[in-house]
């Protein structure tokens, strides 16, 4: 073992009930090296650094600290702390109704005999080391999240940390403040601090990183230097090989619309509250599209301001061909507009409800909760799609929560069925169920699209995308990047346009 060596992670591994989330994966850190690690969602990223940090306990492996030979057995976020690991979290942590001092300082010692004038001075001096610019007294929530995300990091560091893992710490931050965030971060590199950043922004991982470690299916991929990985072998490598197409789907054909085909919805210089770059968008009739990128470019965010779930900033919108104002989901509705999230969970099924209340959720809106369907005409509702989707359900009254995801997925899309939508947004439909339940949805997508509904798709899965869609937008760092259409639209074309180089001639 190298005596650089921070941290070394050997053949951890990690398995839920029904979920391998990380196998056999190795990971080093170096002394003064600031390491990304990279991957797509569900790679094991979180959960790798959830063992390092004592949430999670590994089924095996081995942890060492400083590069001595023997073993550390992490067992809590404190333990953590105590080996000298320090994570800061993308969500800011702190209590903002407290002073700067206040919040390095706190949980450390008994508060009620602290000597605040002497903590104050110790943190100012903290603060001046690492050129923070605020002071000990400020109150946090007055500083801005750049700073806040400081004071975090200058907390971890007042507690002499060896690891420092930084968790999407610019997420939320505009280009200024990453810039300061990156200048405190390669002070402590300089200072023998080793840095795990995870990020999605692929600029950043090229401007601030000395090596990267990918991982994919909870499996190592490899550790390389920056310089030896450039952008487009990284994608690759987070991306993988896609499987062999699904030979069902190879009897549809993708749905092909004439550039005259009437444009059912346009945006110019569309914006939201959640930051996305002003981006001009339309789809025809018939059409199926997607948003592709690597998770956080942007591409639920876009679809997002699309439908009216998050507030729109800017921008206009036009609707066949009318301008609209679409300030609401239900705005969007009314236009015959559908819209399956990402997070099906959170934002999709309600727990609590039967089938036939998820289902008939949307339409009841639209007519008003103080006008309910009649009992009868709610189940004639239900029991089509159930039998036209095949959901399985011991009945229509069974709580949605009991379903698999697969056909809690299906009752959301009946529920959008149910409205007859003209334009149905599809944001992650096949994620986390079945491959039977994906080639059914991915049909349904192209029957649609022939009945003249038009579709936008997202997946981050290439094959569906290039299966499923005419037509890709590619997004990066939370910008559209490129358009693919036809022979543009393959694999190779997707992953150069998303890393920012021209397609090399085979």
């Amino acid at each position: 073992m190298k005596n650089d060596t921070v941290l070394s992670m050997r053949g951890i591994s990690k398995t839920f009930p029904g979920v391998r989330a990380l196998h056999n994966v190795d990971f080093t850190l170096c002394k003064g090296e600031i390491h990304a690690l990279m991957g797509e969602n569900g790679a094991g990223k979180s959960t790798l650094v959830k063992v390092l940090t004592g949430v999670y306990q590994k089924d095996s492996g081995q942890i060492n600290i400083d590069g001595i030979d023997r073993e550390i057995r992490i067992k809590s976020p404190q333990e953590a702390q105590d080996s000298g690991i320090s994570t800061v979290y993308q969500e800011i942590t702190l209590c903002p109704n407290l002073t700067v001092a206040e919040n390095m300082f706190i949980g450390r010692g008994n508060y009620r005999f602290i000597n605040w004038r002497s903590r104050e001075k110790r943190a100012g001096e903290i603060l001046t080391k690492l050129k923070i610019p605020t002071s000990a007294t400020r109150q946090l929530g007055t500083c801005s999240l750049a700073v806040q995300q400081m004071v975090a990091v200058a907390r971890a560091v007042d507690m002499e940390c060896k690891v420092l893992i930084l968790d999407e710490p610019t997420s939320s931050l505009d280009e200024h403040e990453v810039e300061l965030l990156f200048s405190l971060m390669r002070d402590l590199k300089s200072r023998g601090v080793g840095i795990v950043f995870i990020t999605h922004f692929l600029e950043q991982v090229y401007e601030i990183c000395d090596r990267i470690t990918v991982l994919r299916n909870g499996e190592l991929i490899g550790a390389y230097d920056i310089k030896d990985l450039p952008r487009f072998d990284l994608i690759s490598k987070m991306m993988g090989k896609e499987l062999d197409e699904i030979s069902e789907l190879q009897h549809h054909k993708k749905k092909e619309v004439g550039e005259d085909a009437p444009i059912v919805y346009e945006a110019f210089g569309l914006s939201s509250v959640e930051g996305i770059k002003p981006f001009d968008f339309e789809i025809k009739k018939g059409e199926v599209n997607g948003f592709t990128g690597l998770l956080g470019s942007g591409r639920s965010e876009s679809v997002r301001a699309i439908f009216g779930a998050d507030r729109i900033t800017r921008g206009k919108i036009r609707i066949n061909e009318k301008e609209a104002k679409i300030s609401s989901p239900k705005d969007s509705m009314k236009h015959g507009i559908g819209y399956l999230p990402e997070d099906r969970k959170g934002d999709g099924i309600i727990e609590d409800l039967s089938v036939r209340e998820n289902i008939i959720l949307a339409l009841q809106v639209l007519k008003g909760f103080f006008h309910p369907f009649p009992k009868a005409e709610a189940e004639a509702f239900a029991d089509k799609y159930i039998k036209l989707l095949g959901i399985k359900t011991a009945s229509m009254d069974t709580p949605i929560k009991s379903l698999s995801g697969g056909n809690q997925q299906k009752a959301i899309l009946a529920r959008w069925l149910l409205t007859n939508p003209q334009y149905l947004i599809l944001d992650e439909p096949t994620r986390g169920i079945d491959i039977g339940t994906k080639v059914e949805i991915q049909k349904l997508v192209l029957k649609l699209a022939e009945d003249g509904v038009s579709v936008t798709f997202i997946s981050s899965e290439i094959g569906e995308m290039l299966t499923t869609c005419s037509k890709l937008i590619v997004m990066r760092d939370r910008k559209i990047v490129g358009e693919l259409k036809g022979e543009e639209m393959t694999q190779t074309k997707i992953m150069h346009t998303i890393a920012g180089e021209a397609t090399q001639d085979a």
